[in-house]
């Protein structure tokens, strides 16, 4: 299937504008205001690959917990993959069947190229779903800034998936995927072919970091798997609250009201960058972690 043209997330829809009620009185154009700056913690470093090897593989079966505390998880549908720091055309992902909730870093398996399993996870669970290479290979292979990228089917941003169009910027959340969102008109079945991943990829672009799929759901990417999450979580409430918006506009027939671009791309500098979305996805990550040490489930084990 070929797919239909993409169209990225801005203020230019049409839809009433707000601007900034200080924005004609600033003496340069908001968007080029100098954006306050702030000391926050930092991702860490490593200088041994078999230690930043472990983290990830932790890191993602936390994101794994996280998703399914959240409710993202739907039977075997969704996936989310981090790019092994060694073997770096190879990630790491769930194998088919198992329960986010209950994901341990010794359950993930590690993917090469071809789609072979080549290290990791348990004796008795070496399978993986194949929509899981298909959708995050090409997008791994196509953005080799991507380390991490997540896919479930949520039930608001499969909702929204219907709609045939992009999202709006019409929250300061929103602002994080301002020019940043793409929307893939087409669907073709479930995306287990090369090609499908291929035409995947090639919507989410060069420089977006996050996708609206036509009648399937939503993805994001992230150079870790902490700013994925957090595109994830940000996109699918965004959905809900669009959705919330959009039904209780239908009874005046006015439109929700959209941040204007000066504004959208002045917040997006504070809020979107992948430190900023790291930082944001540290609360429910010490929140999982808080609940393994409750619980006595090790997501390291």
């Amino acid at each position: 299937m070929v797919p239909a043209p993409t169209t990225n997330a801005t203020a230019t829809a049409p839809v009433q504008a707000k601007t900034h009620p200080h924005a004609q009185n600033d003496q340069q154009p908001r968007a080029d205001a100098p954006v306050p700056t702030f000391k926050f913690s930092e991702p860490p470093k490593f200088k041994d690959a078999e230690a930043e090897r472990e983290h990830r593989k932790q890191r993602l079966a936390m994101a794994y917990r996280v998703f399914g505390r959240l409710g993202f998880e739907e039977g075997v549908a969704g996936h989310l993959t981090y790019r092994d720091p060694i073997i770096t055309n190879a990630f790491w992902v769930t194998p088919f069947a198992r329960p986010f909730s209950l994901m341990q870093a010794s359950d993930l398996l590690l993917v090469a190229h071809d789609g072979k399993v080549i290290l990791g996870g348990k004796p008795d669970n070496q399978v993986y779903n194949r929509a899981a290479f298909a959708i995050h290979h090409a997008i791994h292979t196509a953005r080799p800034e991507v380390d991490a990228a997540c896919h479930s089917h949520s039930l608001y941003g499969k909702a929204f998936s219907t709609l045939g169009r992009n999202i709006e910027i019409t929250t300061q959340d929103s602002c994080v995927f301002y020019k940043r969102c793409a929307h893939y008109d087409s669907f073709g079945g479930v995306a287990v072919s090369e090609e499908e991943g291929q035409h995947i990829a090639e919507a989410l672009g060069k420089d977006n970091v996050a996708l609206i799929m036509a009648n399937h759901g939503i993805l994001t990417a992230g150079k870790t798997i902490e700013s994925a999450v957090h595109r994830f979580i940000a996109l699918e409430r965004h959905c809900q609250v669009q959705l919330l918006a959009d039904a209780a506009s239908a009874r005046d027939g006015k439109r929700p009201t959209q941040i204007s671009d000066e504004e959208a791309e002045y917040t997006a500098k504070q809020t979107a960058s992948e430190h900023a979305c790291w930082f944001q996805a540290l609360g429910i990550f010490e929140m999982v972690d808080f609940e393994a040490k409750k619980t006595g489930y090790p997501y390291a084990a």
